[in-house]
């Protein structure tokens, strides 16, 4: 592509997907100005990946490296965008660029209603991730979990917590808590190896003898479910603990209980049956209650969109057209809409989390990162006006200068990676030697720069 046809593409965010997005419409020679909440580039791939999986993040890096060191990819990270933050949505959307790509992920956590949510000892799974992946603001923030841990849901995301847990907190016992039955268990059985050598067996034999009535009376087999469970743990990465895991099927919670302190003591649960939908099943509460004991609840029910931010909001995600038409009826599904006018934003676009929150892991965010691109690609070809990069950097670093942020380019990023890399022999739980604090960070980098 000549230098004459290219457009000037702002993407926020810097993970799987702002990066994948990045890099098609790179190589397709447009300029790519990439506006990222924290210093590092990464998002999901170096905060939410478990620290055991360092190959997957090594390779990642490489890939990214290699994208940032092109000439017409323009990194800033350190940057907020949101109200009350360096930039608004709408000063971004401002700055000139021929389209917008808001690749932000879903920074809110989702909120099930359990009263008592606020007591001590209660987190949030992402918070946890964000804590053993050393994300500035988590990662030196204490995290008191007590001898016996309850983790609501059924997922990978509850699988990592219990690793943790079992691997570096060395707890006496994890036990998952799960709305359905083991049969809807959504964790992938690969996942599940690295914590299936600290499986309490018996305990889980006993769990099945509790509900297998109910299992039964919406056709499944007891028996055969609980091989089919069992049967998945095999390959079991070593115990490291004597940490023990279980389950607690059909049951949700539905109060925290506190001791005097505010200080978690345990669950109210309700017990639940199984009831047939279409080809899956609900589960519906039986009004029947009883205490289970815990020292602290880790909330593993997923994500949504941060609405603070400032796009089109609503039911946890950011709107997106609803109305499909045009060239590709998909290409509706990755633009902004505003529901009070009922009109696309123009050049404004969502993929990754902030499009689907919790959709996949890096590889679903990658995709929908390479398809958002098309759509922008499509957006772009039937624009004429094109902008120039020179001008619209110069107002983003006047903006920031106003705002007295301190954006990190490549050149920060490589004095930072020398600096971490300096530390390599203190590493722990995650096996590689990260500064937890962006004030640590900005101190080298500006250190690197005078």
């Amino acid at each position: 592509m000549s230098g004459l046809q290219a457009h000037v593409v702002i993407v926020a965010g810097a993970g799987p997907a702002g990066l994948a997005a990045t890099a098609a419409l790179s190589k397709a020679g447009h300029e790519v100005i990439i506006l990222n909440r924290d210093i590092k580039f990464g998002g999901l791939a170096e905060y939410g990946i478990f620290p055991s999986k360092l190959k997957l993040r090594g390779g990642l890096k490489k890939q990214y490296w290699e994208l940032l060191q092109q000439k017409n990819v323009h990194y800033l990270g350190n940057v907020t965008i949101g109200k009350g933050k360096d930039l608004t949505v709408e000063e971004v959307c401002g700055l000139g660029a021929s389209a917008v790509v808001f690749t932000i992920g879903a920074q809110g956590t989702k909120a099930i209603g359990v009263e008592g949510d606020s007591a001590q000892g209660v987190f949030h799974a992402k918070d946890v991730v964000y804590h053993f992946n050393r994300l500035p603001g988590f990662g030196d923030r204490p995290f008191d979990m007590g001898k016996h841990v309850a983790v609501i849901g059924a997922g990978d995301v509850m699988v990592d917590i219990a690793h943790w847990l079992t691997r570096y907190k060395k707890v006496e016992r994890v036990t998952a808590i799960v709305r359905r039955g083991p049969v809807e268990r959504k964790y992938n059985p690969k996942e599940i190896r690295s914590v299936c050598a600290s499986m309490d067996l018996d305990g889980i034999k006993a769990e099945f003898v509790r509900i297998k009535d109910r299992l039964a009376k919406v056709g499944q087999n007891p028996d055969e479910v609980l091989k089919a469970f069992t049967d998945e743990f095999t390959k079991c990465e070593p115990a490291v603990s004597e940490t023990k895991m279980g389950f607690r099927f059909l049951a949700s919670p539905k109060r925290i209980l506190v001791d005097g302190n505010n200080r978690v003591r345990g669950l109210e649960m309700e017990d639940n049956r199984l009831d047939p939908k279409g080809q899956d099943t609900v589960a519906v509460g039986l009004k029947e209650y009883y205490e289970f004991s815990c020292d602290s609840v880790v909330f593993a029910v997923g994500d949504k969109v941060d609405e603070t931010v400032g796009l089109p909001y609503k039911s946890g995600l950011f709107t997106t057209n609803p109305n499909k038409t045009g060239n590709d009826p998909d290409d509706a599904l990755f633009q902004a809409y505003d529901e009070s006018t009922g009109q696309v934003i123009d050049g404004v676009f969502l993929a990754g989390w902030a499009r689907k929150a919790s959709e996949g892991l890096v590889g679903v965010a990658k995709r929908d990162g390479d398809w958002c691109a098309e759509v922008v690609e499509r957006y772009l070809g039937a624009k004429g006006k094109r902008g120039d990069v020179k001008i619209v950097l110069d107002r983003l670093h006047m903006r920031l200068q106003q705002r007295q942020s301190r954006p990190v380019n490549v050149n920060g990023l490589r004095a930072l990676d020398v600096a971490e890399r300096s530390f390599s022999g203190k590493t722990d739980c995650i096996g590689e030697f990260k500064f937890s604090a962006n004030q640590d960070m900005l101190k080298y980098i500006e250190q690197k720069s005078v």
